[in-house]
């Protein structure tokens, strides 16, 4: 592509985002307000400290659209092996709110390991719904992930 191609793909952008109607409304793959994924935290630590770490800027990684931070260079290399193992279940959404067909932003303190997976919820409450019958709240989230975004 030359640069001419460019400048004029990037001045037709604009009407063609207009253009794009309902893609609009769909949510991104991860929840990341600010383009941070999981408010800073490290996701790996939730692994390997069974808590809520805050990952640190200088050991940042972007991945599916989002930056990830972690606390030390080492987690940040064990995600890189597999990150798929580490990220959050349904993009760090609440894993209950997606249960139920709907979207609601995951509290990166408020989380649950079951079967290897991290899941985050948007308050005790729903962590408490999701823990009631989490088997059934599980297949549902996976029966309405991705359709739930809105794509």
């Amino acid at each position: 592509m030359n640069r001419r191609h460019l400048l004029a793909s990037l001045a037709a952008a604009p009407a063609g985002l207009l253009l794009a109607g309902p893609a609009l409304a769909e949510r991104p793959a991860i929840f990341a307000p600010d383009g941070i994924a999981i408010g800073g935290a490290d996701p790996v630590a939730y692994f390997s400290e069974g808590r809520y770490v805050p990952g640190r800027p200088e050991h940042a990684l972007l991945w599916r659209g989002a930056i990830w931070h972690f606390h030390r260079e080492e987690t940040l290399a064990e995600f890189e092996r597999n990150p798929n193992a580490y990220s959050p279940q349904f993009g760090g959404y609440c894993a209950y709110a997606v249960s139920h067909g709907i979207i609601s932003q995951g509290d990166p303190y408020i989380f649950l390991i079951d079967r290897g997976a991290l899941y985050l919820c948007s308050s005790s409450f729903a962590m408490e719904r999701f823990r009631s019958d989490l088997p059934a709240h599980i297949a549902a989230a996976l029966a309405n992930w991705p359709a739930v975004l809105g794509g």
